[in-house]
């Protein structure tokens, strides 16, 4: 079989639970990505390699989990330098070495080396992945706009990148390559969504999805003969909440559903544009969220009795189930068996091996130490992994391996549980060092065993310490 695309769509802060295939319960229609289940195969048991978005966009890239990196903890700020480090091969690398040729179109939020108006770089004024809101807004007002943004997609495997970077960090501009395609000269105003900072005139934070969908049907539509990798990493559902006026009142989960229906709706056109150009067949297309949603998950409990975590614990943030567990499809007419669920443990950072796998290429030594892939669950076979690391935004690690999960710190949670949602759930305090749970038995992550199996908190810890120190994760049977 000729290699195939891969277009690799990313949501961003979408629950487990958000989509109906996922959730019989779910308050949002999700037809497009229900039919895209229905046509391919529907991963249960697939993880964030963190609990929040740049940790994730790093790994999904590099096949390296971010903790490896500088970055140990937090996202990357505006105005921080480029994360992946210069020689560190990429997905987008490896697959144009075997003849592919690469776009992201969409989200990066991996950092750039901004220039200065002195000459100097912006990484010298700020300090990388820590937030200091008086000294980013000075250091945004610095910026060379005519100087190249280097340290970006282009430098790190694509051929092209459009996007605006992060949807509420400045500057309120798109990028395009290396340099932004309109430098911004207007303060955005304090009423309208994001951190302070510049824009462009009449820049509209609802018009961003529907101008990224446009381009990457357009970039489908175009497309030559040879094999593509299209990574499409989206700006929603994430704050800003602001569905396009068609969208709203179409869900009964309030404005979020309503931007989740436009995250499906966007699904749609992609599908719609591989028929149309009868690229479908083959074409492996996954949809997947690069994390789980964010903190008004709860409320929306309450308001909607929608839940986003589905029946999973935690939420964006989190090293508990409902941070890092998300929802994946993925179609691949020609190979994967329609209507199919996989089980299986898999990571977003599998993307790399799996597409050096499909396209054929080498992957160079010291490249994607944490990818394992999955092209044998997409033909139904595996397991593939026999563990994996969690971790999350302030830095707790966890380790699953079958159906145990080990979180190695006093709780799994980044944020604090509302009260009524511990009494619903039936979550209760413990005393002890760390969490584990059975998760065949109690997926909801209620009962702490750490007290009744000490002989597998020490197995998963020790595990956790060979990971960390590069242990093989692949599935030996």
């Amino acid at each position: 079989m000729s290699q195939p695309n891969v277009i690799y769509i990313l949501a961003d802060d979408m629950g487990y639970g958000d989509m109906g295939c996922n959730n019989p319960n779910s308050r949002i229609p999700t037809p497009n990505l229900d039919r895209l289940a229905g046509e391919g195969m529907r991963f249960t048991n697939a993880h964030a390699p963190s609990s929040v978005c740049t940790p994730s966009r790093y790994a999904v890239l590099t096949g390296r989990y971010c903790w490896r990196s500088r970055l140990k903890n937090g996202i990357v700020w505006q105005w921080d330098a480029a994360l992946i480090e210069a020689e560190r091969q990429t997905v987008a690398d490896i697959v144009r070495s075997a003849g592919y040729r690469t776009a992201c179109i969409g989200k990066w939020h991996l950092g750039w080396d901004w220039s200065f108006t002195d000459g100097s770089q912006a990484q010298d004024h700020v300090g990388f992945g820590v937030f200091e809101r008086d000294g980013r807004i000075a250091a945004g007002s610095k910026v060379d706009y005519s100087q190249p943004m280097r340290g970006g997609p282009v430098d790190h495997g694509f051929d092209s990148y459009f996007g605006d970077d992060v949807p509420n960090f400045p500057p309120y501009t798109w990028f395009e390559d290396d340099h932004v395609t309109v430098p911004p000269t207007t303060p955005k105003p304090d009423d309208m969504f994001g951190a302070p900072g510049d824009m462009v005139p009449d820049w509209k934070l609802e018009e961003v999805m529907p101008e990224l969908t446009r381009r990457v049907v357009q970039y489908v539509e175009d497309a030559p003969d040879e094999p593509y990798f299209l990574y499409f990493p989206l700006t929603a559902p994430h704050t800003p909440i602001v569905p396009l006026d068609r969208f709203r009142g179409t869900s009964h989960a309030g404005e979020y559903g309503d931007y989740v229906c436009e995250v499906d709706w966007c699904v749609g056109q992609v599908m719609e544009a591989l028929e149309r150009t009868g690229q479908a067949e083959n074409t492996l297309l996954i949809f997947t969220s690069d994390n789980g949603p964010e903190q008004p998950a709860y409320e929306r409990i309450r308001e909607h009795d929608h839940y986003s975590m589905g029946d999973l614990r935690g939420i964006k943030r989190d090293a508990w189930e409902g941070g890092h567990r998300v929802p994946f499809v993925a179609r691949w007419p020609a190979v994967v068996e329609a209507g199919s669920s996989c089980a299986h443990l898999t990571t977003l950072g599998d993307l790399l091996a799996t597409c050096a796998e499909l396209s054929g290429a080498t992957v160079p030594e010291g490249a994607g130490p944490d990818s394992v892939s999955i092209a044998p669950l997409l033909r139904g076979a595996g397991p593939v992994r026999s563990c994996a690391v969690h971790h999350s935004m302030t830095g707790r690690f966890a380790v699953r391996r079958g159906d145990w999960v080990f979180i190695d710190d006093v709780t799994g949670g980044d944020n604090e549980e509302p009260a009524w949602y511990r009494q619903q759930r039936g979550y209760v305090a413990h005393e002890h060092a760390g969490e584990l749970y059975d998760l065949k038995a109690d997926l909801a992550q209620r009962q702490n065993c750490y007290a009744e199996q000490p002989e597998i908190v020490a197995e998963l810890g020790d595990l956790l310490q060979r990971v960390k120190a590069g242990a093989d994760q692949r599935y030996v049977g």
